[in-house]
């Protein structure tokens, strides 16, 4: 997030569209869409009790919307690509209203199941949609640099307001009241959406640089994203009759829905038992297949070379890894307090208070920060502080004993102002040099690295026994992280520099 001079200078007018406004309506939206993802984790307890579920059918309901969310995601990219952004957030939005209205409605298990599913559907469409959207408000490199810095805050921010908000609602109404946010959000969206955003994304233009004048290997101006390799030939523009590449769409949704339904049940199953083996191993066959296919498609839903871009490559491992420690601080610490404390919803939510002022702190120089330095520093400092914070819960191990205002409180600021700068400079990262007519596939993956990382770390944490290891696994994930992001632009200059001399 920025400074209020920086955002006016990000967000500054666009020819014939209120950029302002109409950044603050994409913003809104991407945070309900990850509010949305956490806002069940504190009230779950009593929809458990409502519907009498077990253990499994809490998992399955707390996992669905995200399932469907992160299976569909780079479909929901092609689609941004191939319609345009606000058609494809137009559909989004009416698929995700539709399901957040029959959700508070639902009579049973199966038809809030079904809506959380559904929730996730168009979440898929929303996301992508919402970033071909920013490409298209901020067409200048510079300006979407700046822009981007502040989206990167957003996803953290919507998490835990969805942890603050849904406490607070539960406590006050019921479970069937947290629902009432993303409705409201998506009314005022549909509604105002018109009047804001442009009618298509913008072609295809200059690759995108950092904010910045170095062209360092941390801060590089030129790099281009080849669209096809090898053949000096581009892919085919929107609106110029590009496939879907429906094998690999259904690939690929498949892979990614099945894989990670098989990590979300190791919470319940060991990983050598059936119910995680068969989904998960059938999962990961269908994504290797993904990639067999994708490589020998003329137009593929995600080309190879994406993702081989170094600064690329960091970038979504960042993400996916700071989302992940967030996620695990905010499971561990809600079941900590409300089953072995006996804390309220209400009380849990106000543990989180200091949490979100760290990360708006943390996050309102983010921007600067990435205009001074780059944005390699930045996530590689913001993952070192998110670690220190994780070391220092590690210590304590969420255990009854610890108090909370000297003993859980200082991790509890650490990690939120480090993922705050780590979300933020990684968000740069992941989309340096995709040209305009990708700026849809760029926000599917990102997207699906914030998706999975959480799925995929979570759940490789949870194996390794308590509180205290997980979290200091993490710990080190993160500081290793750390040091990669920072080292990796020194080793690439002096790499060059060798093959000068």
């Amino acid at each position: 997030m920025t400074t209020t001079t920086e955002a006016r200078t990000a967000l500054g007018n666009t020819p014939g569209v209120r950029a302002r406004p109409a950044f603050l309506l994409l913003g809104g939206v991407q945070m309900t869409l990850i509010f949305t993802l956490a806002s069940l984790a504190v009230p779950l307890p009593r929809i458990g009790a409502a519907f009498r579920l077990d253990r499994a059918e809490l998992i399955l309901l707390s996992a669905a919307y995200g399932l469907t969310f992160a299976g569909l995601l780079l479909l929901g990219g092609r689609l941004a690509d191939r319609f345009g952004g606000r058609r494809t957030l137009t559909v989004g939005l009416l698929v995700f209203g539709a399901a957040s209205v029959a959700a508070p409605l639902a009579p049973g298990y199966e038809a809030l199941l079904a809506a959380r599913f559904g929730q996730g559907v168009g979440a898929a469409l929303v996301a992508p949609a919402a970033m071909a959207l920013l490409r298209a408000l901020f067409p200048e490199p510079a300006a979407y640099g700046r822009a981007m810095a502040t989206w990167g805050g957003l996803s953290v921010l919507g998490a835990t307001a969805g942890n603050l908000l849904s406490g607070v609602i539960a406590a006050v109404s019921s479970w069937r009241g947290t629902f009432a946010v993303p409705v409201a959000v998506t009314l005022a969206a549909l509604l105002l959406a018109p009047g804001l955003l442009p009618t298509t994304s913008p072609g295809p233009g200059r690759p995108l640089r950092q904010p910045g004048t170095s062209r360092s290997p941390d801060r590089p101006g030129t790099s281009r994203y080849p669209d096809r390799p090898g053949t000096g030939r581009p892919l085919r523009r929107p609106g110029t009759g590009r496939s879907l590449d429906l094998p690999g769409a259904l690939l690929a949704t498949a892979g990614i829905t099945l894989a990670s339904y098989g990590l979300v049940l190791t919470d319940a199953h060991p990983w050598a038992s059936a119910p995680v083996l068969v989904p998960l191993s059938t999962g990961l066959v269908l994504l290797a297949a993904f990639g067999a296919v994708e490589r020998r498609t003329a137009d593929p839903l995600l080309p190879p070379d994406f993702l081989r871009d170094g600064r690329r490559a960091l970038g979504l491992a960042a993400i996916g890894l700071t989302a992940a420690g967030t996620a695990t601080v905010f499971v561990l610490l809600s079941l900590t307090l409300q089953q072995q404390r006996g804390w309220s919803a209400l009380l849990t939510s106000a543990a989180f208070v200091p949490f979100a002022v760290a990360l708006l702190g943390a996050g309102r120089f983010a921007g600067p920060l990435i205009g001074r330095y780059g944005p390699g520093r930045v996530t590689g400092a913001g993952l070192g502080t998110a670690a220190a914070g994780l070391g220092l819960l590690a210590a304590t191990g969420f255990e009854t004993s610890v108090p909370y205002a000297y003993g859980l409180l200082p991790g509890l600021l650490l990690l939120p102002a480090g993922g705050a700068l780590s979300f933020a400079g990684a968000a740069v990262l992941a989309t340096w040099g995709v040209p305009a007519h990708h700026a849809g596939l760029a926000g599917g993956v990102l997207n699906t690295a914030m998706e999975l990382g959480p799925t995929v770390v979570f759940a490789a944490l949870l194996t390794l026994g308590g509180d205290a290891v997980s979290l200091a696994t993490a710990a080190a994930l993160f500081a290793a992280l750390a040091a990669v992001t920072v080292l990796a632009p020194l080793m690439n200059r002096a790499t060059r520099a060798t093959r000068a001399g």
